[in-house]
């Protein structure tokens, strides 16, 4: 009897501890917030929030900031809202409602499978709510200085129409090329654009139907980013060199060049007055805002560079003269926004005063002619991308925890943070059942460090399973705490759900990410040039496996995109450790043709598709052992669903079991509500099934 007893009291334990107190819609019910922008008078904010599909914009404003909806889109659509502004004037919110941005195709979208096609539009709105006006089908509005025109893009060519809708949308001129990156005069009289012709891009200004296109500076190179200096008689930009030359190297790291440039509007004389050291960490940034270029007060022109191992913010006078590292450190600085008076730049670092901050972003703000870097927000949680209020003292940001997901907030002077929105949460958010992961390091076989975030179950079963959490990108950095981009927010809600279920997650910031310095995100022989980013992957494996409490035959692994790619490998190369694993649209096979019609092929083309072939996970499918499941949507921009149905076919060929969900009409982004659900589920379900145990 006795011994039934303590049979059954075993059992209950065990039950508890594995026991799920929430469910993934729950805790994937948080009013997700983008595109935050401050008016340019007032001390005003606008943001759109996701609401479980359900995409509104949001506004609020002094004194007491309360969180007003000024849209009323109810249906779990997938139609994105992007490109927010305010007008000068404070009076207009306009934005783009439709497309996918974070794909290489912003096209429309139809994730809900509705027999009309939905369209790109560009929309404008009171700020303090009231009439939605379609200004016009397309996209990347920019609103006229005077608060009256919206410039935006369709098929190439810029377009122009009324804030009010007062008039029709027209062609604002025709060049040939894809014409965009325009930009209005301050007094609204021009518009500079570039226009890229593939292998070439001019910077152009429009003045009016009757003077013709000028052509600023034209050459053999690529011009991109313009920016006019506050008096409206120059303007900056970035030159790169035109697409050509000799076939060069595949597996050769090396240089890309970019100057930036200024050009005189009026006589059309201009010059180089700086160039990036022909170095691999001087090259073309390819970070958050890329040069992120900006013309300040007092002269200064503000850029972003990479030639000291981190991301840095500079300034430099018009003349080239005074060039000065505005913020030094090894930190990276991005989500940078210049204030309205053009005297303070804002922008988003990991650093601070703890250590951990690494893995964490605050606020800070630099003036643009000397380096006094002020931090205006600290602590253990994230604030990102932050804005400046019209006044240029009040600021922005988004803003989370650990435990509560991201949210708008004003910094108060004394560098806390008061919350805007904050009964957007649904009650039954299970914001207490949340777990703080902790900053966790080790080492991968060539020495490498790798860095992650440790998810421990509150109430830890002795030998229980694990799971190895792989991002996308690969150029992201996971935080300790809620993920300012959607795409991770949605997989921080997983991790935290699996924890909720009795896993231990580590969540693992391989080379090739961001936050770690130069070398750790542009590492040798990573990709389709070795993978070298496995060992990472594979010593978290491991690093799992020697930890108490863990058994080392029960290590899980799933990611999507870049993580899907490495989930991949993980199964096929190395499924003794890795038992079970989810491959969200990953890229299987990293072969591709890299031949030129009329090109000599590359001195080390056969090398190349050697190693491209040794580094697919589909070279490895003869040893892909482990359970597996394969989910991708059809409308994938960033990841071809042929990815998967090759995949899948080699499985078939082979007579190997797999698992599968397929989603019609969706993106790599899970635009639909529904569709991220149905994948976080399947994710968790698989898991589950595969790695925990039975009783």
């Amino acid at each position: 009897m006795k011994k039934s007893l303590l049979i059954l009291f075993i059992l209950l334990s065990t039950s508890n501890i594995f026991a799920q107190s929430f469910s993934l819609k729950s805790v994937l019910s948080y009013p997700f917030p983008t595109q935050l922008v401050a008016s340019p008078v007032g001390s005003k904010i606008a943001w759109a929030a996701n609401e479980q599909g359900k995409r509104n914009i949001y506004m609020a404003q002094a004194p007491d900031y309360k969180a007003i909806k000024i849209t009323d889109y109810n249906d779990d659509d997938g139609q994105e809202l992007s490109s927010m502004s305010i007008s000068a004037d404070g009076k207009w919110i306009v934005y783009v409602r439709g497309g996918d941005h974070g794909g290489r195709d912003g096209g429309p979208v139809n994730a809900n499978s509705s027999p009309i096609a939905p369209k790109v539009q560009v929309f404008s709105i009171p700020f303090e709510g009231g009439k939605v006006v379609q200004i016009g089908e397309g996209d990347n509005p920019v609103i006229s200085p005077d608060s009256k025109q919206v410039l935006f893009s369709k098929a190439g060519q810029v377009m122009i129409g009324s804030v009010d809708g007062s008039s029709a949308a027209k062609s604002l001129f025709y060049a040939k090329g894809n014409n965009g990156a325009y930009k209005w005069s301050p007094d609204g009289k021009k518009v500079a654009f570039i226009s890229n012709r593939t292998d070439h891009a001019f910077l152009g200004i429009y003045t009016d139907q009757q003077t013709p296109i000028k052509w600023l500076l034209p050459s053999f190179s690529k011009d991109n980013a313009p920016v006019w200096s506050p008096d409206g008689n120059d303007i900056a930009f970035i030159r790169t060199p035109g697409t050509g030359g000799e076939t060069d190297s595949i597996l050769t790291k090396k240089h890309q060049p970019w100057a930036i440039w200024t050009v005189n509007v009026n006589t059309g004389a201009g010059k180089q007055i700086w160039k990036a050291p022909e170095t691999l960490r001087g090259s073309y940034p390819s970070i958050d805002g890329g040069a992120n270029l900006l013309w300040g007060a007092a002269g200064k022109i503000i850029f972003t560079s990479y030639e000291d191992g981190w991301p840095h913010l500079y300034s430099i006078n018009a003349d080239g003269s005074k060039r000065l590292l505005l913020t030094p450190g090894d930190f990276a600085v991005e989500n940078v926004k210049l204030s309205n008076d053009k005297k303070t730049v804002v922008f988003a670092a990991n650093t601070g005063g703890d250590a951990d901050d690494l893995d964490r972003r605050h606020i800070y703000k630099v003036s643009v002619d000397k380096a006094d870097m002020l931090a205006l927000s600290f602590g253990k949680g994230i604030e990102a991308y932050p804005v400046i209020a019209g006044d240029n003292q009040t600021f922005f940001c988004l803003s989370s925890t650990a435990e509560r997901p991201l949210l708008p907030a004003i910094i108060s002077t004394k560098k806390t943070l008061n919350l805007i929105g904050e009964s957007l949460i649904p009650q039954d958010f299970p914001l207490k059942e949340m777990v703080v992961p902790k900053h966790v390091s080790f080492k991968a076989p060539d020495g490498n460090m790798v860095y992650g975030q440790l998810f421990s179950p509150k109430k830890a079963a002795k030998n229980h399973p694990a799971i190895v959490y792989v991002h996308g990108g690969p150029q992201r950095q996971m935080f300790l705490g809620w993920n300012p981009m959607d795409y991770y927010s949605i997989d921080y809600a997983l991790n935290q759900y699996l924890v909720n279920l009795g896993f231990t997650v580590l969540s693992v910031n391989y080379r090739l990410g961001i936050g770690y310095g130069y070398e750790f995100h542009k590492p040798i022989n990573a990709g389709a040039q070795g993978a070298s980013e496995y060992q990472d992957i594979k010593a978290a494996g491991e690093w799992l496996a020697a930890q108490t409490n863990i058994n080392k035959d029960k290590i899980g692994i799933y990611g999507g995109s870049y993580g899907g790619y490495l989930t991949a490998l993980a199964l096929g190369k190395d499924s003794k450790l890795f038992v079970a694993g989810v491959d969200i649209h990953g890229v299987n096979n990293r072969f591709s043709s890299q031949d030129q019609e009329g090109r000599k092929p590359a001195p080390d083309a056969l090398l190349a598709a050697k190693i491209a072939d040794e580094s697919s996970p589909v070279s490895y499918v003869a040893t892909w052992t482990s359970p597996s499941l394969i989910i991708h949507a059809d409308d994938d921009r960033n990841v071809a669903f042929n990815q998967s149905v090759d995949l899948a076919k080699r499985f078939e060929d082979r007579k190997i079991r797999f698992e599968f969900l397929a989603i019609p009409d969706d993106t790599h982004h899970w635009m639909k509500f529904a569709n991220g659900l149905k994948v976080s589920e399947a994710t968790a379900d698989f898991l589950t099934r595969k790695l925990m145990d039975k009783k």
